[in-house]
């Protein structure tokens, strides 16, 4: 009985269309207006190659532009050593201190470089700064004013 079952499966199987695995081909014409993409199959056989190079040059387009904005955003030794010295002149200037935007724009530098040599300046000991009330950093030279001493008991 088993072999004649072996003989029917084929027979049967074969009288009924659309079954998985029976078709010739799929049913689809591609439209004369579609575009053949070869760069597609150009990536996919060269993938190996192609992803990895564009993951270097990557990486090596954002190590140039951080080293190219560090580098245009330093100052020179004497440079620094003349606003620093124009910042001094200012805050002597003004005893009671002024704010770093203010005194940025008197010496001619901007923000960011202002605060950055600020900041340089105040660990060398040079200014010290504190926040107001209405949270604004004011800048002034140590020692010429009022300055909080250790109280001696």
């Amino acid at each position: 009985m088993a072999p004649a079952l072996k003989l029917l499966i084929p027979l049967l199987t074969a009288q009924i269309e659309g079954l998985p695995g029976q078709d010739s081909g799929p049913d689809y014409d591609r439209p004369v207006s579609s575009i053949s993409t070869g760069y597609i199959e150009l990536l996919e056989k060269n993938s190996h190659i192609v992803y990895p190079v564009l993951a270097v040059v990557t990486l090596l387009l954002i190590g140039w532009g951080i080293l190219s904005s560090w580098r245009s955003q330093d100052l020179d030794g004497l440079q620094k050593n003349e606003l620093k010295r124009a910042i001094i002149n200012e805050l002597r200037s003004n005893i009671s201190g002024m704010p770093g935007d203010m005194l940025g724009r008197t010496i001619g530098l901007d923000r960011l470089k202002t605060n950055r040599l600020l900041e340089e300046m105040q660990t060398e000991g040079l200014v010290l700064s504190h926040t107001n009330s209405e949270r604004l950093t004011v800048w002034r030279v140590r020692g010429a004013g009022p300055e909080a001493k250790p109280r001696r008991y």
